[in-house]
């Protein structure tokens, strides 16, 4: 009797520790971005966070430019979403969270106008899927 007690107790406590691929990924942005944010990417771009929107299963990737690219003209000028979707295509890291259909966001905002939004874009799976 002990014995189906502790093997019940065993199966509960396995399928309690489980983690949702929603929670994990929640877990790991707020993980990264309290572990590595703010950081230095490449010159003049500074990742400030991570975050995910489990509702729309959103990863939301924020950075702060700063010098000569801190001009939305710069930016938008650069092909810099066919640039980041090439990324997304190419990424290993984001392997699971694209084979679960997650959306990825990527916005760029200015050192020098706080708060000022330079570049805003979602890629969806019919963006990163080939067809």
């Amino acid at each position: 009797m002990k014995k189906i007690v502790w093997i019940a107790a065993a199966l509960v406590l396995m399928t309690a520790c489980q983690e949702t691929l929603e929670d994990r990924c929640e877990r790991e942005a707020k993980d990264y971005t309290a572990k590595h944010c703010p950081t230095l990417v490449a010159k003049n771009i500074v990742m400030d966070s991570m975050t995910f929107n489990k509702s729309t299963h959103t990863i939301t990737y924020a950075y702060t430019l700063s010098g000569d690219i801190d001009d939305s003209a710069v930016v938008n000028g650069v092909n810099t979403r066919d640039l980041l979707l090439n990324e997304v295509k190419n990424s290993a890291n984001l392997r699971i969270y694209k084979e679960a259909g997650y959306n990825f966001r990527y916005v760029y905002y200015s050192k020098k106008k706080k708060g000022t939004q330079l570049f805003n874009t979602t890629f969806r799976q019919s963006d990163y899927v080939k067809q």
